[in-house]
């Protein structure tokens, strides 16, 4: 919640302040909860959306609706219908939907803005209760969540506003009633432990959803293990960095293979980006390095090298 206003009076007792916090809470889901929707994936599964234009765009999970060609969505107000999937990605989790129809739309805000701390509400569907309003703060930003495709998440925002299998997909609002995170996960059996993919992270995606169906990223075509650089390694050759990637395989026909990269091989970086693991390497590798020739530093028979790749583009969800 904002700080109070120099001028603006703070409540004298308990009675004002939880009156204030429950009339914030009430204004957050007035706003929102309108723009809410249970998504169907089929008999096997359902979860949360939040609609984010007056044309009918649902942002959701890609677990929610995976597998699903034609996925419903069901309104606040009862009404069932059918959903086309715009685009999905596994590896942030995040998919988007459309449904033919004029309805309302919640906005968005901004996850950088958010503070440790500040009220943080989450609407959704869980175990089919719908339009489920659960609150709490902002529990600690930064964090980093694994997809179900193995691709590292971050930024991911932590709340202990409550989740529940069928939240997936939903909204975290603050209490201005703007969407700051697409809630995604909870740890179970502990208590508390949810988490929200930022909002920031969300928008860029669902631009990129919305104009390729699909989020483009480069590929080389290795299989690769983050490792610990021996110390003597790292000192014959001077690195600054103490893990790095094994090459654990390269697919024929690969750019890897093309380049020379071979089994074993430790890459140390990519142009100027160093890779302490293969987290380091899904993130150089992403649109803008789509045919875009670049120098591997590797180690190889405990002696640096460089390695020009030019990686393609990913079939690959």
């Amino acid at each position: 919640m904002d700080a109070p206003e120099p001028n603006k009076a703070i409540p004298e007792n308990d009675d004002e302040l939880l009156d204030a916090y429950s009339q914030a809470v009430i204004g957050a889901v007035d706003a929102v909860g309108p723009a809410v929707v249970n998504v169907h994936r089929g008999g096997d599964g359902a979860g949360s959306g939040v609609i984010f234009t007056p044309d009918g765009l649902v942002l959701t999970n890609h677990h929610v609706v995976h597998g699903a060609a034609k996925p419903e969505v069901i309104l606040p107000d009862g009404r069932a219908l059918r959903a086309d999937v715009i685009g999905q990605d596994s590896g942030t989790d995040l998919a988007v939907l459309r449904v033919d129809a004029t309805l309302p739309f919640a906005r968005f805000g901004d996850s950088r803005q958010v503070r440790v701390g500040q009220v943080a509400i989450a609407i959704g569907n869980p175990y089919g209760f719908q339009h489920t309003v659960t609150s709490g703060v902002i529990s600690a930003l930064g964090r980093s969540l694994r997809s179900q495709s193995g691709r590292l998440i971050d930024d991911v925002i932590q709340t202990d506003a409550a989740l529940n299998p069928g939240n997936s997909g939903g909204p975290l609002v603050t209490t201005r009633g703007e969407v700051i995170g697409i809630n995604t996960a909870m740890i179970r059996p502990a208590q508390g432990l949810c988490f929200a993919i930022g909002i920031n992270t969300a928008r860029f995606v669902a631009s990129r959803l919305i104009r390729d169906g699909r989020i483009r990223r480069a590929y080389i075509g290795i299989a690769g293990q983050s490792i610990d650089v021996p110390r003597a390694l790292a000192r014959a050759n001077n690195l600054a960095v103490s893990s790095a990637v094994r090459v654990a395989s390269v697919e024929k026909g690969s750019p890897a293979a093309a380049a020379g990269l071979e089994q074993g091989d430790i890459i140390i970086a990519f142009g100027s980006v160093a890779v302490t693991g293969v987290d380091d390497l899904h993130r150089i590798l992403g649109e803008e390095r789509i045919n875009t020739p670049g120098d591997v530093a590797v180690i190889r028979g405990g002696v640096r090298r460089l390695i020009a790749v030019t990686p393609v583009e990913s079939d690959r969800a």
